[in-house]
């Protein structure tokens, strides 16, 4: 039973895909259609008009297979060994700072919200620890 229901939220994430793959065609947008997808998923699930339980196992099973999914390009670089020369020193070297500036950023992020959902906590018990004491 767990199995279809992971394929039912991965078809759902595949819709997401393919109504974002469509709009891209039709208005002849710059943006992917992957990443339209994206958007129109984030803003169903920020209004909760799709609710995380509906996709929950399906995104977690495709995070959990992600690795996969780049084998063939990684066996396509093999074809260009000009890109394994001194351009692809340059290409490693662009992707380790990219990955370290990205996992920076990220953690600075986690951090500042942690500390404000961390306030926030403390001044809700703070307010409801003076009401009682009043």
């Amino acid at each position: 039973m767990k199995i279809l229901i992971i394929f039912l939220q991965i078809f759902i994430l595949y819709i997401f895909s393919f109504i974002g793959t469509v709009i891209h065609n039709f208005f002849h947008l710059v943006i992917p259609g992957s990443i339209i997808a994206l958007i129109l998923l984030f803003i169903c699930l920020c209004l909760k008009i799709v609710p995380v339980k509906w996709i929950e196992n399906g995104a977690g099973f495709l995070l959990s297979i992600l690795m996969l999914f780049f084998i063939p390009t990684t066996v396509g670089i093999m074809n260009y060994p000009s890109l394994l020369s001194f351009q692809g020193a340059l290409l490693v070297l662009a992707v380790l700072l990219s990955t370290i500036i990205s996992i920076a950023i990220a953690g600075k992020v986690g951090q500042f919200f942690e500390k404000k959902a961390q306030k926030r906590k403390d001044d809700k018990e703070c307010s409801k620890f003076s009401s009682h004491s009043a």
